[in-house]
């Protein structure tokens, strides 16, 4: 396992070869058109993107660690569903089979139990964000990879994603103004009208930071388990670099695992507060953004 190249450690020689071939006219787009525009950007604010990014620009650094990782895991999660689904057809159950159709069906009665009997139509975006987070996570167990996680830039993208997801689910469901509405909460009578003005400001700013606690949440643990592992196998070497390193990276497959859940249960969430079956028929706020903040409050 590697860690972090924004610490001066060491970084994988993959990243590394990229940059040796790639480094170079990437350097040069951004030094001529992306630089600009953050010169004058940050220099509203007396900084510089050197300073904001932590990284001089150079051919070596060119494409980020992160980059080149997250583009790994997205042809590696590829893969992996391609397997899966090879898997889940085959006529003959095997061990193999019979542990996919488990996983399978545990993430699909998730789905169910979350969103409800209509979550299928949205399971291949649940699914693809658990496959592609668990693989991402999974890489930084790898020596030869770093979960690209690992990174804020990565994890507050797929935030983004999962926001403007759930949020074009809402509005292509409900139309614009009930997918307002129902950040209103319950409805109330007439006289009570500044609670129902409070509840919708309060749920409109619970739902923009929304993508910054979710990316911030999966950052947080995936960088604290690379920094844990580096720091305690070189603690005290070379013993605890025999069998301590087996037993970190057994506690980082489970808290890979255990943030895929999150991550992904966060999102069904998210789906559920502004989705109903098709035969439902929501009025005001029978569908209000607390009720599933408060389900993840009590479970997680």
């Amino acid at each position: 396992m590697f860690l972090f190249a924004e610490g001066g450690e060491q970084t994988p020689l993959i990243v590394e070869f990229i940059n040796h071939y790639l480094g170079e006219p990437v350097y040069r787009f951004e030094f001529a058109y992306t630089r600009p525009v953050w010169v004058k950007f940050f220099g509203y604010f007396n900084t510089s993107p050197e300073q904001v990014f932590g990284v001089e620009y150079s051919p070596q650094t060119a494409i980020p660690w992160y980059t080149i990782m997250f583009i790994i895991a997205c042809i590696l999660s590829v893969i992996v569903i391609k397997i899966l689904k090879d898997k889940l057809s085959e006529g003959d159950p095997s061990n193999a089979q019979m542990t996919v159709e488990a996983g399978f069906l545990a993430l699909k009665n998730l789905a169910v139990t979350v969103i409800g009997e209509h979550s299928f139509k949205y399971f291949p975006i649940v699914a693809t964000f658990a496959v592609l987070i668990l693989v991402s996570n999974l890489m930084g167990q790898i020596p030869i990879f770093m979960a690209p996680t690992a990174s804020v830039n990565v994890t507050y993208a797929l935030a983004i994603t999962s926001f403007v997801y759930y949020n074009y689910v809402g509005i292509s469901e409900n139309g614009v103004l009930n997918h307002i509405k129902h950040f209103t909460g319950p409805k109330l009578p007439t006289y009570l009208i500044f609670i129902t003005v409070l509840i919708f400001f309060v749920e409109i700013v619970s739902n923009m930071i929304r993508p910054f606690t979710l990316g911030v949440r999966l950052f947080a643990n995936m960088f604290a388990d690379e920094k844990i592992f580096g720091e305690i196998t070189n603690l005290y070497p070379p013993v605890t670099q025999f069998l301590v390193p087996l037993l970190l990276t057994a506690l980082g497959v489970f808290v890979a695992f255990v943030q895929t859940l999150v991550f992904t249960l966060l999102s069904m969430i998210y789906i559920s507060e502004v989705t109903h079956a098709p035969n439902e028929h929501i009025h005001g706020g029978e569908h209000s953004p607390i009720t599933g903040e408060a389900i993840m409050t009590a479970h997680v």
